[in-house]
């Protein structure tokens, strides 16, 4: 009995090594030609991220874009992240993955999660992922239910989302 409830409890504690898209009737968007359409009810600033999120599909793949100013012609992976903060009035200026690491509040959030690493960042809303790479190298921000490793990243969410 000891070592099932140690098992158990080891279970419990360990690290998600990969996103994982999973559809909740109610509270999951899908993609409709490349764009996210959220269910009908979520709450505004969520809506508003994904029409943030929305409208830098489309966008080139440019590094330190989204940086110098919210709005621009690409956007690297932080660019996209800060971005889509900004737009629900969660972020003041643009930043880095590196400082993403310790954005908000842990762990997921119950609408919005940041996942960043040292080199990387991507984000979910109303869980659909929002990213600029993994799959090629360099891509320009677009939502996916492809799953990914997340090994190294720090989990994080903003308040009340």
């Amino acid at each position: 009995m000891i070592g099932l409830s140690l098992l158990i409890s080891m279970a419990g504690c360990s690290s998600p090594k990969r996103w994982e898209y999973e559809y909740k009737r109610g509270k999951t968007a899908i993609i409709v030609d490349g764009k996210a359409v959220p269910p009908a009810g979520l709450p505004k600033r969520v809506m508003q991220a994904i029409a943030a999120g929305n409208r830098l599909v489309g966008k080139p793949y440019r590094y330190g874009g989204g940086h110098a100013r919210f709005e621009d012609s690409g956007y690297d992976c932080s660019g996209m992240v800060s971005y889509v903060l900004h737009a629900v009035d969660k972020l003041d200026s643009p930043t880095t993955s590196t400082a993403l690491r310790d954005y908000g509040s842990s762990g997921e959030g119950k609408w919005i999660t940041v996942y960043a690493s040292k080199g990387h960042t991507f984000i979910e809303v109303a869980g659909l992922r929002l990213d600029t790479g993994y799959h090629s190298h360099h891509e320009g921000p677009q939502w996916t239910t492809k799953s990914r490793p997340i090994k190294g990243y720090e989990i994080r969410h903003p308040s009340g989302l």
